[in-house]
């Protein structure tokens, strides 16, 4: 794969920066990259476009480093240059997310103890409702009234995070 399409990547990236040097270290690093995932076990059905595709990402990337090192001050940067962390690892969305997991948490913990094993064992443990009966040794359609139970208590604590949300 080296020498089959090392040159067609270098002259590619270089019509995308125009200097040699980069050129050839955008081409490593996109080999670099590739190399890793075939390592890692992803199967590559099309080396070449896909060494194309690293090349063009790795170069949004080193152009995205060059606009925060041409700035003095990391406070005139514009925040849309900034990188940023995906939406879910934000900390207002971490701790959304915390506070949504602690209601759910006590939504369960008010069910009736019984109640409260059956509904965790069919959304926790993915049990099927068959094997939740045989377990606690109690039939079939007590199972589904716990789970229906658990899952109303769920569904109440969901429209009060919605309505907590939008007071917000």
């Amino acid at each position: 794969m080296i020498t089959r399409y090392y040159r067609e990547l270098l002259n590619f990236c270089l019509r995308k920066v125009k200097d040699h040097d980069t050129a050839a270290d955008l081409a490593q690093e996109s080999y670099a990259r590739v190399l890793a995932m075939q390592q890692a076990g992803q199967a590559v059905l099309e080396p070449r476009a896909l060494l194309r595709q690293v090349a063009l990402n790795a170069k949004i990337d080193m152009d995205r480093r060059a606009d925060i090192r041409r700035h003095d001050n990391i406070d005139e940067l514009d925040e849309a240059v900034l990188p940023t962390q995906p939406q879910h690892l934000q900390p207002e969305e971490i701790y959304a997310s915390s506070q949504a997991a602690e209601a759910y948490l006590k939504a369960i913990e008010g069910l009736p103890t019984r109640c409260r094993e059956a509904f965790c064992l069919y959304a926790f443990d993915e049990l099927p409702n068959k094997e939740i009966a045989q377990r606690m040794g109690i039939s079939l359609s007590m199972v589904n009234q716990y789970i229906s139970r658990g899952k109303l208590a769920c569904a109440a604590c969901r429209q009060t995070q919605k309505g907590s949300h939008a007071k917000e």
